[in-house]
């Protein structure tokens, strides 16, 4: 165990939990390999890093993450209209994922609401405008 803290390019071996805020689990790792990054790489959003800065080995904690410094809040332009037809077979229901081919990879997108003529798809991400708890014990600091 070293002194040593959380700062701007140290690298992090830690385990984390992400839960809502009613405690539902949305991702975690405590059961299986910690997790390596190094900060500042982009591997964690700055939101998720900030309240990390200065804890040395050893530390257990929970944040609380405001929507702004997680994923964002849902934006209405990320609804789009498509047309019933380019769905053609699909049984659609409401909440339903479907990924959509584009040029960087798949994009998912949650069916909100449709009917005969157009469905609405919701591109906002699935955590967008939620409040998240991180939990985290911090294994090496280096």
């Amino acid at each position: 165990m070293s002194d040593k803290t959380i700062g701007p390019g140290t690298t992090v071996t830690l385990h984390f939990a992400i839960k809502l805020e009613d405690g539902q689990l949305v991702d975690s790792n405590f059961e299986s390999k910690p997790a390596t990054f190094t900060v500042g790489d982009g591997n964690l959003l700055p939101g998720f890093e900030e309240p990390l800065m200065g804890l040395a080995e050893g530390t257990e904690s929970t944040f609380t993450i405001v929507p702004e410094k997680a994923f964002g809040m849902p934006s209405p332009a990320n609804v789009q209209r498509l047309p019933r037809a380019q769905f053609k077979d699909m049984e659609l229901e409401p909440g339903l994922v479907v990924s959509f081919k584009e040029p960087g990879g798949d994009l998912p997108g949650v069916v909100k609401s449709f009917d005969d003529q157009v469905v609405h798809i919701d591109f906002n991400h699935p955590l967008a405008g939620k409040t998240l708890l991180f939990d985290v014990k911090i294994l090496q600091v280096a």
